[in-house]
């Protein structure tokens, strides 16, 4: 009878061992459109499936990212934490094994004859040498498959923040390259602007000199040098700031062959970023995947709080040898054990376990809204880089033209103020809009670079494990 009442006892602790009282994880509704405004047809490769040295053509530009995911130090903070929270899922992961430990002790008193029952004083000795488990909890309600469950999705969570990093890193590496390059040519338009104005100004001065220019026309031409010049010291400082910046995206010195040339009209090889659906990001933007798994990790949180509420089982035993003298420690006759179950029944706790449970259901519903704001927050990244995408090669074709056409309105003033016709006031302001002209097509062509950095970025692509430059 004793037999049959173990055996059902046995088989009723693993049924109830196999319940979890964490909720089912229903993914919520993403809450945005099924499809991008402004998008158009696109077949291809997934984003995620082109590496970033395949994206990007300029071969410096690859070094220098190279170079950031060897040495960038925030980069370098998110591999680190992810090491930590695999620590610390380990350290949970132990508890659902019992901690078996071996201890060895010896013990000696002395009884003084006044205490004695022999009227004499007395030692005794005691050695003992036991293998035990202490405290090992039967996971009858998955309370600790729960903590498991909550600390393996904290480390999926870390996992794609650092996946964020590499590919905001990335993108940043890539935006300070093309500031620079873009500053770079400002500069070079400057000193040109400096050079062409500087030799206007010193025929001035010599027909000034000789009465065959007026003072005023002398100030007018003046005023345009003047303006070079503050822009030539500007941009040689932006300059220096933007190496500054790159320098410390990368984590170290930048030789000097890594200095982008000019600002050049392609960043990428890939002719044509396929956008795909909304639903796709919810597969490949880490930032979103790092979102659901905090809600997973709030769901088991909510299946620990309840099984606090029922009780909790837990064993100590050892099993070993004990003797009064060393030498007979493991002779036969010497062998003790001991088992200690522990049944942990909560009958009142002032109402805290029915807190924790509440906090574990807002903290869940906060992880859902965080959750879905994540999804509406990369939709309209996506839908902004994909409306200025649209129109941007038609802002580039514009600007040139006006550059164009700027040029020529100088040329033709230039001409009528060397024949007399018009006065410098018409020349300087041709210059003046000539010059505003071509900063606007740089302006113009960074930002169509960028915007292709952009869609890149936030359509998930620029994973893939660093390699050493």
């Amino acid at each position: 009878m004793k037999y049959q009442t173990l055996l059902i006892g046995v088989f009723v602790t693993t049924l109830v061992a196999g319940c979890s009282l964490t909720p089912r994880y229903d993914r919520p509704a993403a809450p945005v459109a099924v499809e991008y405004p402004d998008q158009a047809d696109s077949t291809g490769e997934s984003v995620v499936d082109i590496e970033w040295r395949d994206f990007y053509a300029d071969p410096k530009l690859r070094e220098l990212i190279a170079l950031a995911l060897a040495n960038n130090r925030d980069l370098r903070v998110s591999i680190l934490n992810i090491e930590q929270a695999r620590a610390q899922y380990r350290v949970q992961r132990a508890d659902s094994w019992p901690q078996i430990s071996a201890t060895g002790s010896a013990n000696a008193n002395r009884t003084p004859a006044s205490l004695s029952a022999t009227g004499a004083p007395t030692t005794s000795h005691q050695y003992s040498a036991d293998v035990g488990v202490s405290a090992y909890e039967l996971d009858l309600f998955g309370r600790v498959r729960s903590l498991n469950g909550q600390a393996l999705e904290q480390f999926l969570a870390t996992a794609e923040a650092r996946r964020t990093a590499q590919i905001t890193l990335i993108a940043e590496v890539a935006n300070a390259y093309l500031t620079w390059a873009a500053d770079l040519e400002r500069l070079a338009l400057a000193r040109q602007t400096l050079q062409s104005q500087g030799e206007s100004y010193t025929l001035t001065q010599r027909r000034f000199a000789v009465g065959a220019a007026s003072e005023l026309t002398l100030r007018q031409i003046q005023t345009s040098v003047d303006t070079a010049r503050v822009d030539l010291a500007r941009y040689t400082t932006l300059i220096s700031q933007d190496r500054n910046a790159l320098i410390l995206l990368v984590g170290t010195a930048i030789a000097g062959n890594l200095a982008p040339a000019s600002l050049g009209d392609v960043v990428s090889t890939v002719a044509d970023l396929p956008a795909g659906l909304p639903s796709d990001l919810l597969q490949r933007r880490p930032d979103v995947l790092q979102a659901e798994h905090q809600l997973k990790a709030a769901q088991f949180n909510i299946g620990a709080a309840r099984a606090a509420f029922y009780p909790r089982i837990t064993l100590t035993g050892s099993a070993g040898s004990s003797s009064n003298e060393l030498n007979g420690l493991f002779k036969s006759g010497s062998g003790a054990w001991s088992f200690v179950p522990q049944l942990n029944l909560p009958l009142f706790a002032g109402g805290a376990n029915r807190a924790n449970l509440d906090v574990a259901k807002v903290t869940s519903n906060i992880r859902v809204a965080q959750y879905e704001k994540a999804i509406q927050t990369a939709f309209r990244e996506v839908a902004d880089a994909l409306a200025a995408h649209a129109t941007l090669d038609e802002q580039i074709t514009a600007q040139r033209s006006l550059a164009d056409a700027t040029a020529r309105s100088f040329s033709l003033s230039q001409a009528r103020f060397e024949r007399g016709v018009d006065s410098y006031l018409d020349v300087l302001d041709a210059q003046r809009s000539m010059y505003s002209a071509q900063q606007g097509l740089i302006d113009t062509r960074l930002k169509k670079l960028m915007n292709v950095v952009a869609l890149y970025k936030v359509l998930g692509g620029g994973w893939s494990e660093p390699a050493s430059p």
